[in-house]
């Protein structure tokens, strides 16, 4: 089985009401689609790269690139997993976590995109808290980073309802203007003490630990 080769094929991570894991066949092109239909009103840039910039046929493809290339690219002291997420069995947006030198600096970053229409649910801090429950308690990260654009403030309310800290600024050019990134980090021990953390079913983490760069249990 290709799993036995790519063991990241069998990581589920369920929620509630979600469930994330790899896109396999046309489930790829069904969130490639959904990116397509639209993620953000277009007077609006949240993401450093704007790709949403594209035209709907080009941006389905740069999803489905760039899907290809994290896989293709992916080394333990360099990963990126980028997990589709499911609701009621269809795609609704992405969530993804990466890190470099996960090993020594036990730290990783977040991203995430949803369809308009699935948008002000309570999704996106379910999806993030997901990801967060696996880097914490399945693979013992010591702290969470993420960021986002001064006016987006939907972002800020999720990394604030999730217990990160402010973390510095960062500037950057999005569209020919400058931009002002507020980077966030959430420490492992303000999640564990949360009083209310989400519960989470994690499966088939254990053959992927050396791609992670981490040493199995067993």
């Amino acid at each position: 089985m290709l799993s036995d080769h790519w063991p990241l094929l069998g990581l589920r991570l369920r929620t509630e009401r979600l469930e994330l894991r790899l896109p396999q066949g046309e489930e790829l092109a069904e969130l490639a689609e959904l990116a397509a239909r639209g993620v953000h009103p277009p007077e609006r840039m949240p993401f450093l790269v704007p790709w949403t910039d594209l035209e709907p046929g080009a941006r389905a493809r740069s999803v489905v690139q760039h899907f290809w290339r994290c896989q293709g690219e992916w080394t333990p002291d360099s990963w990126d997993l980028n997990l589709a997420v499911f609701a009621e069995g269809r795609a609704v947006g992405l969530q993804s976590i990466g890190a470099r030198d996960f090993a020594v600096l036990r730290e990783v970053g977040t991203g995430s995109w949803l369809g308009l229409d699935h948008q002000g649910q309570g999704i996106g801090t379910e999806m993030r808290a997901a990801v967060l429950e696996l880097a914490f308690a399945g693979l013992g990260a010591e702290y969470a980073l993420s960021g986002a654009f001064s006016d987006n403030a939907a972002s800020f309310a999720v990394s604030r309802k999730l217990g990160y800290l402010d973390d510095g600024v960062h500037r950057a050019v999005v569209r020919g203007a400058p931009v002002t990134e507020r980077r966030l980090r959430l420490p492992r021990a303000l999640w564990q003490a949360r009083p209310r953390r989400p519960h989470l079913v994690i499966e088939g983490l254990e053959p992927c630990y050396d791609l992670f760069g981490l040493q199995s249990e067993g």
